[in-house]
This record gives structure tokens, sequence and C-alpha cells, in this order.
């Protein structure tokens, strides 16, 4: 288990650039200044800068404008108070934790872009669930990579979790003996990898659509959860995957990766507008407890302080 107050650390680290491109250190934007139109345009100019997206600041600003009007809030301390909880009231919808417990095993299907952290994050996923005491198995459905397989083979031997792959062949073949292990072997969770491909890519995500359809016909019901991982820097680009992942593949949840400082964290902001998905991780480093539930209000503490 990662300390609060470690994680908060990280956190926050991992959010420099965001924080950078706020200005919100007191003495900077917020810091003792009145409240007049000079503020506003400027604290709009940041949220564009870190990426929360035309119609998410247009809304947060407008909130922020009521908030001040109904607290009378007179200086920038006090505004700066009113934008965390803003923007932890507009994050709370996001935040859903992960439950394994109505399945067994609960079968968890991973998608994403080739260079977003996708296998690492089921790495790390995996040595999260057996924080909690949980039997894990993973299945390598990224077959056209050898890379692939052997980064998530080199993960499983890490965490000590078995991994179900094979070299070339059917990604759904793979997952669909992984599923027949896993309920075998009484296993708590099976994740499956699959090959990362761009949205475009139509035939690529049928083929991810086609691995969803045979862990069905393993297992009546399953997947239990579609994740969806995104690369923290990839800014406004990360809206248009999560809506078309979505709309091909019905995403239940998203894993945010790679807040390691130098993204911007605001595109969660801006994907709480867009598309609502609940936003399940974050992961801001390269170890192994890198990631971890995502909480609102320790999201916007750690942006705007």
């Amino acid at each position: 288990m990662v300390a609060a107050s470690s994680w908060a650390a990280r956190l926050k680290a991992g959010l420099a650039r965001t924080r950078a491109v706020l200005g919100s250190d007191v003495g900077t934007l917020f810091g003792r200044r009145s409240i007049d139109a000079s503020l506003f345009a400027e604290l709009e100019a940041a949220l564009l800068s870190a990426d929360c997206g035309v119609e998410a600041t247009s809304a947060l600003l407008e909130d922020l404008r009521g908030r001040v009007k109904q607290q009378r809030i007179e200086d920038g301390v006090a505004l700066k108070a009113a934008l965390k909880q803003a923007l932890t009231e507009r994050l709370a919808p996001l935040e859903r934790g992960l439950d394994t417990s109505a399945h067994k095993p609960c079968v968890i299907v991973v998608a994403g872009v080739n260079g977003s952290g996708k296998t690492t994050s089921i790495g790390k996923l995996a040595k999260w669930l057996q924080g909690r005491n949980l039997k894990v198995m993973l299945a390598a459905g990224d077959t056209f990579r050898a890379a692939a397989r052997e980064q998530l083979a080199a993960w499983g031997e890490r965490n000590g979790v078995a991994v179900i792959g094979q070299q070339g062949g059917d990604p759904g073949a793979v997952v669909f003996d992984a599923v027949g292990a896993a309920t075998a072997r009484g296993l708590d969770v099976l994740i499956a990898d699959t090959a990362g491909r761009l949205p475009t890519q139509l035939h690529l995500m049928e083929e991810i659509r086609k691995v969803k359809r045979v862990i069905a016909k393993a297992m009546p019901g399953a997947p239990h959860e579609t994740l969806l991982v995104l690369d923290g820097g990839t800014g406004q680009n990360a809206i248009a995957q999560v809506k078309a992942f979505d709309a091909a593949l019905g995403l239940t949840g998203l894993i945010l990766t790679k807040l390691d400082g130098s993204a911007k964290g605001g595109v969660i902001l801006a994907i709480a507008a867009a598309r609502p998905i609940p936003l399940l991780f974050i992961g801001v480093g390269e170890g192994i407890d890198d990631l971890q539930p995502f909480v609102a209000r320790d999201f916007a503490e750690a942006l705007v302080d």
C-alpha cells in the first residue's frame, strides 16, 4: 500500500506542469489580487493552456463567476479556494472504484493506442489488485507485437502471476483460453491485453470487438470492465480517443497514465465535460506503485495548490 502523504506528493509532482501553467502559486495568479475582468481573462488563458478545452473552461469560469457573486469573494486567495471546490465538483462524477467482487473471475479488457502505457498499466493494475489479496491472471491478447507479449510476461514474472499467451495466432483464441484457465483455477481477476491501435484503424477496432464477443461466449456477461488507457501527454486528442473507443467498445472506465511532470492534467476536466466515463486510475510515474485510484478532491488539490 502507498502512504497517503507519499501519493499526494507524487501526484503534485506529476501535475507540476499544469500548476505552472495555471500559475497557481499564491504569489502569482491568485496572490492578493482583486477580482476583476483581467484576472478571469488570465485564468481562462491558463485553463486553455492546461488542456482543459474550450467547453469545460467556459463552463468552469461561468460557475466561478457565480460563486464570486454568491459568496462575495473579493480576493485571489478566496478565488483559489473556490476554484478548487468547483474543480472537485466537476471531476467527482468521474470517481468510481473498481469492484471485482460480483464475478469470479472478473474479466477486464484493456485497450489503448501504442505508446499510451497500456501494457505497463496492466502490470501495475495487477500489483494493485494483489495488494487487495486478489488472485490475478494476465492474458497476452496483443499477439501482433512480440515486444508486447514479452513486456507482459515480464510484468507477470515481476508480480508472480500467470500469463496466458502464444506467439502469433488469434487474439480471441488466447483470451478464450485464458478465461477457461482463470475459471478452472478459481482466480479472482483476469486482465486481457489487446493490440494497440488508433481509433481510425477500423479493421483493428473490429478485431478488439471480436475479442469481446469471444469473451462473452467463453463467459456469459463478460467482459465485466472495458478500460481505455490514455497518455496524459496526449492533450485534447485524448477526448477523440475516448469518444472513438467508447463508440466501438462501450467503455466502462479510463486509466490516465504518464502524469510525470511533463503532461498537462487539465484534459481530465475536458473529458468530464465531453464524455464523463469513470476515471478509475491515474499513473504518475514508472514505479510499480505509481498507479492509484482517482480521487477528485485529491486531484483538484494537487492541480491548484
